[in-house]
């Protein structure tokens, strides 16, 4: 049985004084490719979208449709940490980095977090909540928005760099894309600190020396 996601944490977190509950979700720790995106989102009581659930429960057309909506009703904050900060601070720290600069850009006053971890840097009460995009519409709603936006990224990336595969497999460790880190070599967008991308560099540099 499909769970669906309710308002129940927002209001909450409303009856408890608050006037600006955002919820946050981030997309994209796992590729080796690209930046990871996160999102925060509010909601109106009394406007909440149709249909909303976790982005990995929906279609890519649904999540078209609902991304769509969100912008149009919603306050939405995207933001990322750059695969140069993924290599420099770890991909969790960046992942809470990606987060922090998303509830940052709107005025929160709480954030419903997805996950057991809350990022440090928030400047506002908060709240984690594990599987909230499962649980809590907010960070559904900000899982939509974080996975569209990194998604269409990884498809203007693939223009850039074709023969990877990252429209279809937004930079995730796919068997194509090993093989074609093999054929074709690392690029700018890769991880570098991720042990597949790691290690064909350092077989690089083998064979160079």
């Amino acid at each position: 049985m499909t769970m669906e996601p309710d308002f129940g944490q927002e209001e909450a977190a409303l009856q408890g004084g608050a006037l600006y509950v955002v919820g946050v979700d981030e997309v994209g720790r796992g590729p080796l490719a690209g930046p990871v995106t996160a999102a925060a989102v509010r909601l109106e009581p009394g406007r909440l979208p149709q249909g909303l659930r976790d982005s990995k429960m929906l279609t890519a057309l649904a999540r078209e449709r609902l991304f769509d909506w969100l912008m149009d009703h919603a306050q939405v904050s995207v933001a990322h940490a750059s695969v140069e900060e993924i290599d420099r601070l770890n991909i969790l720290r960046a992942s809470h980095l990606a987060m922090e600069r998303a509830v940052a850009a709107l005025p929160a006053d709480h954030a419903l977090v997805d996950g057991h971890l809350i990022p440090k840097g928030l400047a506002c009460t908060s709240r984690a909540i594990v599987r909230g995009d499962a649980l809590c519409l907010s960070i559904a709603a900000a899982s939509v928005v974080a996975k569209v936006t990194r998604d269409r990224i990884m498809v203007d990336l693939a223009q850039q760099h074709p023969g990877y595969g990252w429209d279809r497999n937004a930079g995730y460790p796919t068997r194509a894309h090993l093989q074609a880190l093999l054929d074709f070599g690392v690029t700018p967008f890769h991880r570098r600190s991720f042990a597949p991308v790691h290690n064909i560099l350092c077989q690089a540099i083998s064979v160079s020396d």
